[in-house]
C-alpha cells in the first residue's frame, strides 16, 4: 500500500503529489487549471454597482410629502380662518359661537359689532399666513413640474412655508391670550371649538411641508440644491 501524497513536502519520507493529483490544480486539464486563490482577470470579474446611501430612500418622497402637507395645511388654514367656530358655548335653546368675522346664535350669524384690537391682529396674521402658504405651495408645485431654477424656487418655497407656519402660530397665540383676557370669569362657560383646533393642525402641517422641502433640497444631486441645503 503506497504512501498517501500531500500537496507539500511535510516529511522527508513522504513524496510530493504529482501535478495531476494536486488539489491546487483542476483534474480536467493541468495546463488550463487556475490555482485556487488566483484573482480572475478584470473582464471576468462581475462588476457590482456601488450602492449610495441615498438610494434606499427615493428622492421624490420628501418633495411629495412636502406637497401633501402643504396642500392639506393650506386647506385647513382656509377652513379655520373662514369658519365661525373658534369659541362656542351652550345657551338655552341652542348654542352660540364666535369666529374671527362673525358671531352666531342659534344658527343666525351677523358680523361682530365691535372687534377688539388683538382679534384684528389675529385676522391680519391669519390672512397673511394663508397668502404666504399659497405662494409657498405654488413654488413647490413649480419645482416638481420643472427643473429650471430649481434651487432658487425651492429655497423660496421653504422660506414661505416656514413663514406661513410662524404667522399662523403667532395669530393663534395672540387669539388665545386675548380671548382668555377678554372673557374674564365668563371663560368657564366658553370653550375653544373645532375651527380653533384646525388652525393648530394647519400650523403643524405647513411647518412640516417646509421641512420636507428642506430635506428634498438636501437629497437633490444638483450642485445648486446642495449649496442651498448646506446654507
Amino acid at each position: 500500500m503506497g504512501v498517501p501524497c500531500v500537496p507539500q513536502r511535510c516529511h522527508p519520507d513522504v513524496p510530493p503529489c504529482p501535478p495531476e493529483m494536486s488539489p491546487w490544480v483542476s483534474p480536467t486539464s493541468p495546463g488550463d487549471a487556475t490555482p485556487l486563490g488566483t484573482h480572475l482577470p478584470l473582464e471576468m470579474t462581475p462588476q457590482l454597482s456601488p450602492a449610495s446611501p441615498g438610494d434606499a430612500t427615493p428622492r421624490g418622497m420628501p418633495a411629495g410629502g412636502g406637497l401633501l402637507c402643504g396642500a392639506s395645511g393650506l386647506a385647513l388654514l382656509l377652513a379655520a380662518t373662514a369658519t365661525h367656530f373658534w369659541l362656542q358655548r351652550r345657551v338655552p335653546g341652542g348654542t352660540a359661537s364666535l369666529g374671527l368675522w362673525r358671531a352666531c346664535l342659534e344658527g343666525h350669524c351677523r358680523p361682530h359689532p365691535g372687534t377688539p384690537a388683538l382679534w384684528e391682529a389675529t385676522r391680519v396674521l391669519m390672512l397673511l399666513s394663508v397668502l404666504t402658504a399659497a405662494a409657498g405651495l405654488a413654488l413647490g408645485l413649480s419645482v416638481a413640474a420643472s427643473t429650471a431654477r430649481r434651487a432658487r424656487a425651492r429655497v423660496a418655497g421653504v422660506a414661505l412655508l416656514l413663514a406661513a407656519g410662524l404667522l399662523a402660530l403667532l395669530g393663534l397665540a395672540v387669539y388665545t391670550a386675548s380671548t382668555l383676557s377678554l372673557l374674564g370669569p365668563a371663560r368657564t362657560a366658553w370653550h375653544f371649538s373645532w375651527s380653533y383646533i384646525l388652525g393648530w393642525v394647519a400650523v403643524v402641517l405647513i411647518s412640516s411641508a417646509g421641512l420636507f422641502h428642506l430635506c428634498a433640497a438636501a437629497k437633490d444631486p444638483s450642485p445648486e440644491s446642495s449649496e442651498v441645503a448646506g446654507a
